[in-house]
């Protein structure tokens, strides 16, 4: 299947490693070409390198006013277009509502909730008809996930402003995407199991909840997102795709 992505050109945050550089990868991997951020230099001047010559990195901090600019302006000058972007950032601190403090909570929503909400807005001003925006959020967005409450905090409200951008946008033919990953196995999941002291054991226990009985690979999720960013998913908006193996039941 052909998914149209040859010579489309997008911007991925948080691609050093993880979910975002996996998206990447599969992007490239159908004929796109990507600009990849993330907070670390190094670690995306590697992402990038790795990705090849349809891939610039450019360091750069979801937190930063001036980023979503700075990075279509990239997408533009080194690859001619912009065709869509997929927000994905580093989930915030686990912790109880007893626990996290007002500093944590500040951080959290400058750089998940206030960033991605400023890049979506920044994308939505530069692109034309055929333009996607993604937005890589948490299956919080419709279940509270135990010891995350940050995350339970601010997904829910993002996949609510992504839901209204998609009204808004949909006139102009710019479509408005989320992915609602579970156990998918990163490193970001694997420091998750490895708090209840037992990291095996909760793995273990984690799977057993899942219909297929076990994580999801990076890779999976990858193509998933490369198929909602393409033209090929040009009739998908508004919507909110679970990549969980299963694990919500609701429709």
């Amino acid at each position: 299947m052909d998914l149209g992505l040859k010579d489309r050109v997008y911007v991925v945050t948080g691609a050093s490693r993880g979910l975002g550089n996996a998206t990447a990868r599969a992007l490239v991997a159908d004929g796109a070409k990507v600009v990849v951020a993330s907070r670390d230099a190094k670690a995306i001047a590697e992402a990038a390198e790795g990705l090849g010559p349809d891939a610039v990195g450019v360091a750069a901090d979801n937190a930063d006013p001036a980023t979503a600019e700075r990075l279509i302006a990239t997408a533009r000058s080194h690859f001619g277009r912009f065709d869509g972007v997929l927000i994905s950032v580093g989930g915030p601190p686990p912790g109880s509502a007893a626990d996290n403090t007002d500093e944590q909570w500040q951080a959290a929503f400058d750089t998940v909730f206030l960033g991605a909400v400023r890049t979506a807005r920044t994308a939505a001003a530069a692109l034309e008809e055929g333009g996607v925006i993604g937005f890589v959020l948490s299956g919080s967005v419709h279940e509270p996930i135990t010891g995350l409450t940050i995350s339970n905090g601010l997904r829910p409200g993002l996949a609510g402003f992504a839901k209204s951008l998609a009204n808004e946008l949909g006139p102009r033919g710019i479509r408005v995407v989320g992915l609602l990953p579970a156990r998918i196995d990163t490193d970001r999941v694997r420091q998750l199991d490895a708090l209840s002291g037992d990291a095996a054991a909760a793995r273990a226990a984690n799977e057993a909840q899942i219909p297929l009985r076990r994580y999801g690979t990076p890779e999976e999720f990858g193509r998933t997102a490369a198929f909602l960013l393409s033209p090929a998913a040009s009739y998908l908006t508004g919507l909110m795709l679970p990549v969980d193996g299963g694990v919500r039941h609701g429709f």
